[in-house]
């Protein structure tokens, strides 16, 4: 019997962030298993290619309402509070103080009084449910007052949840709001989930973090993984043979070893300096910085490196095939997304590290979650090794030896070969179909 779900999802294309690939796919696939999908997110304009996208006013200041053979998206309208309207109008330098004052306030008066820039999804997602019924409603976060807004919905329209986590809440120790409000976000989580049905995470890892503060309640595993469809599409793409090109994808964290990368890479050209390297970096959070970094430290790098803002996922899909390699830096005891695209792309991964003192030292400092749990800190390797779709790299001096290798490989062939298996596996319509199965049971 077919089943209607509502989804709450903040993320979601055409904005541009991995957080919200996860609800398009359930949109995407979740008819093909008998459950209707209607989405509720906010309008997303793209005007700048990176973070004040997070930001900027949609240009609707009405609801817009699509609807295809997949489902339903309302798509709620956007405006900006002062601290967002500051950041666009002055940038980051400016009112500094102020706007953190200002995001402080709303972070926490938008579990109190529905106020912020979230509360629109829950008005339309009311209004919707007015005259509609569904059979569940599922929250993903973050943002994780979608929780809040849930419960609220499930309580008055008497329809079970489901919360979705890509990320943990009060566990994450890079928040901000964790480090100084810790205690007040562990009472708003619980609140949050005392109506839930089920809850569901990305990995083993994030269900026996978050689960150690919410034991009574029951987990479920839904992976990331890559879109088949989108794969298809680019198959026929073939790798560039005048560079040697590696690409990396995505936020780089404080406990990534992007500098030690760069010294291996700035090493690699002393040694070749004719050689034909590139290393562009696609959507990263740190661009400044990684810039200034190749100026005053690794000039030889200046026409190696190069950093593009952030794609649409199809374009940046197809840019990714045209590359050799892949650079996947360790997440250590969970997989992160972006692993998933370099499977379907079937190029050589290239992992680092798995026992560099640098990297070691990074972790110890930055490491954003607690591993005092007993947990598999070696998943993003078991995953590589077991697909055959890359290199686990040990240290810096593994490195340099494997780009010396890729390189002699490229000069050769004027491709690099990767002969992974089973990757289908990862695909996200897999995950899509245990969703289903799931809310079928409700």
């Amino acid at each position: 019997m077919s089943k209607k779900v509502l989804i709450l999802a903040y993320d979601f294309p055409p904005y541009v962030s991995v957080g919200g690939l996860r609800p398009y796919n359930w949109y995407k696939y979740l008819n093909q298993f008998d459950v209707y999908p209607v989405v509720v997110t906010r309008q997303w304009e793209n005007k700048f290619g990176n973070f004040l996208d997070y930001v900027s006013a949609s240009e609707s200041k009405t609801i817009v309402r699509d609807e295809t053979e997949n489902g339903t998206i309302i798509r709620t309208p956007y405006k900006p509070n002062l601290s967002n309207r500051l950041l666009l109008k002055y940038g980051e330098s400016k009112y500094n103080f102020l706007r953190k004052a200002i995001t402080t306030y709303f972070e926490f008066a938008q579990f109190f009084f529905k106020r912020g820039t979230k509360v629109e999804l829950f008005h339309a997602a009311r209004e919707f449910l007015k005259d509609n019924k569904v059979d569940a409603i599922i929250a993903t976060g973050d943002p994780f007052v979608l929780f809040r807004y849930a419960s609220l919905l499930s309580k008055e329209f008497d329809t079970p949840w489901i919360a979705d986590y890509r990320d943990p809440w009060t566990q994450n120790k890079s928040n901000k709001m964790n480090q100084k409000f810790g205690f007040i976000n562990r009472y708003f989580e619980k609140s949050s989930l005392k109506s839930v049905s089920k809850i569901t995470t990305v990995d083993n890892f994030f269900k026996a973090v978050i689960s150690s503060g919410l034991p009574e309640k029951e987990f479920f595993i839904l992976p990331n993984g890559y879109d088949p469809d989108r794969m298809k599409a680019i198959e026929a793409i073939e790798q560039e043979s005048e560079f040697l090109q590696i690409a990396f994808v995505g936020t780089i964290y404080k406990w990534h070893p992007i500098r030690s990368f760069l010294m291996v890479l700035n090493q690699f050209v002393v040694n070749q300096p004719e050689a034909k390297i590139k290393l562009n970096l696609f959507g990263i959070n740190i661009e400044t910085e990684v810039i200034r970094m190749i100026e005053n430290d690794f000039p030889l790098l200046k026409n190696i490196v190069k950093v593009t803002p952030k794609l649409q996922n199809d374009l940046l899909l197809r840019e990714l095939a045209k590359h050799n390699a892949m650079l996947l830096f360790n997440y250590y005891a969970y997989t992160g997304t972006k692993i998933y695209d370099y499977l379907g792309v079937k190029r050589k991964i290239l992992l680092c590290y798995t026992n560099d003192s640098e990297a070691k030292l990074l972790k110890a400092k930055h490491y954003n979650i607690d591993l005092n749990l007993s947990v598999n800190e070696k998943i993003q390797e078991e995953i590589i090794l077991k697909t055959n779709s890359g290199v686990v790299i040990e240290n810096t001096e593994m490195l340099l030896k494997e780009l010396e290798k890729l390189y002699h490989e490229f000069l050769k062939t004027g491709k690099i070969a990767c002969n992974s298996e089973n990757t289908e596996n990862y695909s996200r319509k897999i995950q899509v179909e245990k969703l289903a199965k799931l809310i079928q049971t409700l």
